[in-house]
């Protein structure tokens, strides 16, 4: 078997190789290949993940290659976990729409925009990249905004599957308050990615127990934390959010805190910084404590479970993926991309039935569903106009004078990366 990292550089990677070294009989890789632009950085990370592997006994082989083309050909699976514009472009998303008085954020409002605008056609190259080697391999996104980018490579026929690291952190989290295992706790999970609520909390599997409420009544307190949102605001919705949820809960209050410290991408290339100095130590073959604060909890057991249920492995039945809606929700498009649990194999992610939603959740879902419409068109055709009406539909702008100013700054911030600017 052979996989693809395409971002294989990112400081991400480690994370990722240790969940393919420790679960290698659910994933039997024999090939890995890192494919990143950034010569040092892949050495590093390459390096690195070689000793991870030899310390484990893996005995799958790692390459490193700057070389699209070389390094998807004949994958089984490829996965994208790409950052076009680097943590640079990640701080503009982060500080420009404050000027505007908007969230500063990388993957909603008009931070999530300007990088859906940048990300979709790059991913979409890579792509048909991938197609004409192997058109048979599937693409696993990982890739912010990543519903906007799911629906980008599902609309042009790839076999791809979205993830996010959200809910199998909602999964462990609350497995750890119940003292039970992880595979025991099944979410009901619904909404779009990074707009995601857990309507249920079931032991055993997905007709189990809801335990959700004795988990508010008991853990309220640590789960309101983890959101950073009051407790009371969690026991009168009497579901638990996705922290991303408090960018529109309390947008106001976000956007005074973004403005009194540096952005999150100015902590990030800090921490990255220092990463990859750990990195090219030669004694270093283990992910180091500090890549748990750089983000991506979880990941590399989302991403093993995910590639081996696809390609005919050990994963679960049952998974969180990003994929068409399918008339899950009804109130959305068929080929609307959601956030739910699904059945996932060889043929692909086919959505689970939902709890019906409350119109607190289903009104905002559909209002965000229709900005993701507008961002794709926009991604894929350009335009000032698509632009405009892309943010203005956004339920943390929808204001004409925002809207306009926005439209401007996002043009002059991404202007190297949008080929009809």
């Amino acid at each position: 078997m052979k996989l693809a990292v395409v971002g294989g550089g990112s400081t991400y990677t480690p994370e990722l190789i240790d969940g393919f070294a420790r679960l290698r009989d659910t994933l039997p890789v024999e090939e890995l290949v890192l494919v990143d632009p950034d010569a040092h950085r892949l050495e590093l990370v390459g390096g690195l993940a070689r000793r991870i592997f030899a310390k484990q006994g893996h005995p799958g082989r790692i390459v490193t290659t700057s070389d699209i083309d070389a390094g998807v050909a004949d994958a089984d699976a490829v996965l994208l976990q790409l950052r076009v514009g680097g943590q640079a472009a990640r701080n503009q998303d982060e500080t420009w729409p404050l000027e505007c008085g908007c969230v500063g954020q990388e993957t909603t409002g008009a931070g999530g925009l300007a990088k859906a605008l940048r990300t979709v056609p790059v991913v979409l190259d890579i792509a048909e990249r991938v197609r004409r080697t192997n058109p048979n391999a599937w693409i696993i996104d990982f890739t912010n905004p990543v519903g906007i980018v799911t629906r980008a490579l599902l609309q042009a026929g790839h076999k791809a599957v979205g993830l996010c690291n959200v809910a199998i952190g909602f999964q462990r989290k609350f497995a750890a308050l119940l003292d039970v295992t992880p595979g025991e706790v099944h979410l009901d999970h619904v909404g779009l990615n990074h707009l995601s609520w857990e309507l249920g909390v079931r032991l055993g599997g997905p007709e189990g127990e809801n335990v959700l409420p004795r988990l508010i009544a008991e853990h309220g307190d640590a789960i309101a934390d983890d959101l950073h949102m009051p407790r009371a605001i969690v026991d009168r919705l009497g579901v638990v959010p996705s922290y991303y949820l408090r960018y529109f809960y309390a947008h106001d209050e976000v956007v005074r805190e973004l403005g009194t410290k540096p952005s999150r991408a100015a902590e990030v290339a800090a921490m990255e910084k220092e990463l990859l100095a750990m990195y090219g130590d030669p004694a270093l073959d283990e992910k180091p404590a500090l890549l748990a604060k750089r983000g991506g909890a979880f990941y590399s057991e989302a991403a093993v479970d995910l590639a081996a249920s696809l390609l005919g492995g050990g994963g679960s039945a049952v998974q969180v993926v990003n994929t068409y809606n399918k008339g899950t929700l009804p109130f959305l498009p068929d080929d609307a991309v959601i956030e739910v649990q699904a059945k996932v194999d060889g043929t692909g992610a086919t959505p689970l039935a939902v709890p019906e939603l409350d119109p607190l959740h289903s009104g905002l879902i559909a209002n965000v569903t229709a900005y993701e419409d507008l961002a794709l068109q926009a991604a894929l055709r350009g335009g000032r106009d698509r632009v405009f009406k892309a943010l203005l539909a956004h339920p943390l702008i929808g204001q004409f004078e925002y809207a306009e100013a926005l439209t401007d700054k996002l043009i002059a911030h991404n202007r190297e990366h949008l080929a009809w600017a």
